[in-house]
């Protein structure tokens, strides 16, 4: 078994680790950065701490126009800031469209041309250095070193994927989480359950991607509820936002699959939330692969808490113990994104197109994901 394991961020975690960015700054000698954020995160206040906490020393320029499912002119537009502006690094705050668009712009200001020219190709190590700071426990997106953006003239959304975009720095701090509204702290811990599981099942996964989303799961199965139903417990805030980042490093050393695929389908042609539309997906998906994943899944219910010796019933109890967390935290049904029949074929067309769809433990072609479709809507 030959595989490499690259992990070019320095992760710090903790409650208050926010208040380091300051530091961090010194250290790497920036004195000028474009924080890259979104509207939500301006209208909940959490940026201006954040900046009071640089004090003087530290120039900053705000770019807050990136949007859900970040589209390819929000790139396009922070990078041609942060070139006008000749800052010196990233600051990324907020959820995963933030940080997807950071790591777009951090090519694009520094590389030139389009960002949709970077899919799929080597990207040069010249990129403006990145600092992460996440606001949700659900995306990972902080120490990934992928990118997903939309392109809106197709339609379809692309993934751009290279160490040289990762973050420098991820502070990580779970209190940035502890004012989230229920219906969020469900969709991206989901989310993040996803990440965990199909970064351990994908089928380029790897011995140490495999540890690290099992034991993703175990404390998202652990904390996701309680978290949702008690937004100040601050152990299981902790515990989420750990899940979600030892997700994240399980399947950016692997893959996503199938209930990526479909979830960035609805995106890209729905503009859908991508927490929801995975949650919504998940169950599905895995009782597709049942048969072609039941040991894995089958551990999975078991780091769900689930004690059943028999490998194909603890497997399927894996499965609806996922449907009933989903039900108990209030996630919506398919029904409710409001998806047109009709699109169901260029739907599975667009998730069989997706990059991912080789990882899936089941092979699918866009006929599968078509009936995949329509089946859940029918469910």
């Amino acid at each position: 078994m030959n595989f490499d394991f690259v992990l070019p961020s320095r992760i710090r975690f903790g409650r208050g680790v926010v208040k380091e960015l300051k530091m961090v700054l010194e250290t790497m000698k920036i004195h000028k950065i474009m924080v890259v954020t979104d509207p939500g995160i301006l209208q909940a206040g959490i940026l201006e701490p954040v900046l009071e906490s640089l004090g003087d020393g530290v120039e900053v320029v705000v770019f807050s126009e990136v949007e859900a499912n970040p589209k390819d002119y929000n790139i396009q537009a922070g990078a041609l800031l942060a070139r006008e502006a000749s800052v010196e690094a990233l600051v990324a705050l907020g959820g995963g469209s933030p940080m997807d668009a950071a790591k777009g712009i951090a090519v694009v200001a520094r590389q030139g041309g389009g960002i949709r020219e970077y899919a799929g190709r080597p990207i040069p190590a010249d990129c403006l250095p990145l600092i992460t700071i996440p606001t949700t426990a659900g995306t990972g997106s902080e120490i990934t070193f992928s990118s997903v953006i939309t392109d809106t003239k197709e339609k379809f959304k692309f993934t751009v994927k290279s160490p040289s975009i990762a973050a420098a720095v991820a502070l990580v701090d779970p209190a940035l989480t502890d004012t989230l509204p229920p219906h969020i702290t469900a969709a991206t811990g989901l989310d993040a359950l996803t990440h965990g599981i199909e970064g351990y099942t994908a089928t380029c996964t790897e011995p140490i991607a495999e540890a690290l989303g099992l034991y993703a799961i175990e404390y998202i199965g652990r904390y996701l509820q309680r978290a949702v139903h008690d937004g100040g417990d601050m152990e299981a805030r902790d515990g989420m936002m750990m899940g979600s980042l030892l997700a994240g490093l399980s399947f950016s050393h692997a893959d996503v699959a199938s209930v990526h695929c479909m979830a960035e389908a609805l995106g890209s042609l729905y503009d859908k939330p991508h927490g929801v539309c995975n949650s919504i997906i998940l169950p599905h998906v895995m009782r597709l692969n049942l048969s072609y994943a039941e040991k894995k899944y089958a551990r999975v219910a078991r780091a769900l808490g689930i004690d059943e010796k028999d490998e194909g019933l603890a497997a399927l109890a894996g499965i609806e113990r996922i449907e009933e967390i989903s039900r108990d935290i209030g996630l919506p049904d398919f029904k409710s994104l409001g998806i047109d029949p009709k699109d169901f074929e260029r739907l599975g067309e667009l998730s069989f197109k997706n990059g991912s769809n080789a990882s899936n433990p089941r092979p699918m072609t866009a006929a599968d994901y078509t009936a995949l479709f329509t089946a859940i809507h029918k469910a």
